[in-house]
């Protein structure tokens, strides 16, 4: 059915291909109305919409786009027709109604990633999900053309999250002004913070939805510390910070690759309090409808992610995933999702911070994995040009980004729930699914022969193996990036209270190199 008054747009559901009445499920369908320009409208007028599908509703907060342009952005759970209502504080924009229908998702969209299984993610659909990130914190702020060349770059890569800032980055190799401020008024240091710019969000949307079409999530960092008062964006007065979150929630919550996270390394912006990034979860929660995922990042001191508006850990800590034991620490101190955003980073910069050999980041990586974790990438590679990839994108040029590719195949086709430490606090070394899958890491040693062993998961961490089961194997080089299978099928016999072994006594032969591991799956008979 048509809308029932003049002047309404619908751009997201021509964009995805529809007809003006309908989008597709976790879509983006949006509403724009004009209305009134005088005074302030980002801050003079209040504008949602509800959506109402029989019993269900919700409602869903709007924004001023500028030039007399008002939006709301709904993004659809449920098939089938749904209505709305418009509510404002100006006349011209209250209780306009319409109709639409929210059809099947496309082939690749599987939905908003939530959180699953306690420690897990997965698409709204129920495709598991195995974040494997990168982060690029201020790509989006480059010239256009090393835009476009880190998209390719991401198209090639294995990549399907991505970290990076709304505000604009101060740091080294990263001095240059960007094209573009989020408010208006003259930089670098004087602007109207009641009064975003529609033209730098318009643009930083565009690429949200450009990794999206990626098939990337786009954890979006709110506010950072690296400004120290060049712009101020990181020490505006506590009314801005509201506005600026609304406005931004408002904007881009419907994209249903949005993730949050309320800062990158938190405790260094000193204008800000623990008390002030607790007020803004709670804003960010309050204010999205959907419920995006939603963290936030440290640097020496971390923040209490057992509250509940925190729907996964975001760690920076490189020691963490140095060993298999400790990463599994945090999980269970938070008992939700782990990723360790930043482990430190594959390059040669002189920080130390930036010095991890393709080798190492590899190895921590796979400690993460089969902890039960997640890990991020970064690169910083020196470059006459100034163009690290951590900060600007452009190109990779380390050697890690091809080995995170072989993980990712290995963990597309681990359990689909997620891999699970089997028997953490004695022999951490082993992820997987009890008495089905088993993902061995032997890290930094170099054995020749490895004795085929499965522990027993503590008493009630799933079902244990038992005598009779039969198991195959495969040698997995996770640097070389190959696949060797193991002659042969093992067959359970109690070895002793901990474990079960071969019941000859059989085991394998490993080349003697490092970052070796092991998969082990259940013969099914």
């Amino acid at each position: 059915m048509a809308s029932t008054f003049a002047g309404l747009m619908l751009w997201s559901a021509v964009a995805t291909g529809f007809s003006a009445e309908s989008v597709e499920q976790w879509g983006l369908y949006e509403i724009t109305l004009p209305g009134p320009t005088n005074g302030n409208p980002f801050a003079d007028v209040r504008f949602a919409a509800r959506f109402a599908q029989g019993y269900d509703t919700i409602e869903v907060p709007g924004f001023y786009d500028g030039d007399g342009h008002y939006r709301v952005r709904f993004s659809p759970e449920k098939q089938g027709a749904w209505k709305y209502e418009t509510v404002s504080s100006a006349p011209d924009l209250n209780g306009k109604t319409g109709e639409f229908t929210v059809a099947k998702p496309s082939a690749n969209n599987h939905g908003p990633v939530r959180v699953a299984n306690t420690y897990h993610f997965a698409y709204a659909d129920g495709t598991p999900y195995k974040q494997l990130g990168s982060t690029c914190y201020v790509w989006t702020h480059q010239p256009e053309a090393l835009q476009e060349q880190t998209l390719t770059t991401l198209a090639a890569a294995p990549f399907n999250k991505l970290r990076f800032c709304i505000f604009p980055k101060r740091y080294q190799w990263n001095t240059n002004e960007p094209q573009m401020y989020p408010f208006e008024g003259t930089p670098p240091h004087t602007w109207n913070f009641s009064r975003p710019n529609p033209k730098f969000f318009q643009h930083f949307e565009q690429r949200i939805a450009d990794l999206q079409k990626l098939g990337i999530e786009a954890d979006i960092i709110i506010f950072h510390p690296y400004d120290e008062d060049h712009w101020g964006f990181d020490r505006m007065p506590a009314s801005a910070d509201d506005a600026y979150l609304r406005y931004v929630v408002a904007r881009l919550a419907a994209y249903r690759n949005v993730w949050w996270s309320l800062a990158n390394e938190w405790d260094f912006m000193k204008k800000k309090t623990e008390a002030d990034f607790a007020r803004f979860g709670e804003i960010v929660s309050l204010e999205d409808p959907y419920h995006r995922l939603l963290s936030i990042h440290n640097g020496q001191k971390f923040f209490n992610h057992t509250l509940p508006w925190i729907s996964h850990a975001s760690i920076q800590n490189g020691a963490a995933v140095e060993e298999p034991g400790r990463a599994e620490m945090y999980r269970h101190v938070y008992r939700k999702p782990v990723v360790y955003d930043e482990v430190k980073y594959e390059g040669n910069i002189e920080s130390r911070w930036g010095q991890l050999s393709a080798e190492e980041l590899v190895f921590r990586f796979w400690n993460a994995t089969v902890a039960g974790t997640y890990c991020g990438h970064g690169e910083t590679y020196k470059s006459d040009d100034q163009i690290l990839w951590w900060s600007k994108g452009g190109v990779l040029k380390g050697q890690s980004p091809a080995r995170l590719a072989f993980l990712k195949k290995v963990l597309d086709d681990a359990p689909a729930e997620g891999i699970e430490p089997i028997d953490k606090w004695q022999h951490p070394e082993y992820g997987g699914k009890p008495a089905e899958y088993y993902l061995v890491y032997l890290g930094k040693q170099t054995p020749t022969n490895w004795e085929f062993q499965l522990p027993k998961p503590p008493q009630g961490k799933g079902q244990p193996a038992a005598e009779g089961m039969k198991f195959t194997a495969e040698v997995l080089d996770t640097w070389n990036m190959t696949v060797t299978p193991v002659e042969g099928v093992f067959a359970l016999k109690k070895k002793d209270n901990y474990f079960y072994a071969d019941k000859d006594g059989h085991s394998l032969a490993l080349p003697g190199k490092p970052y070796m591991a092991i998969r082990i799956k259940r013969v099914q008979e």
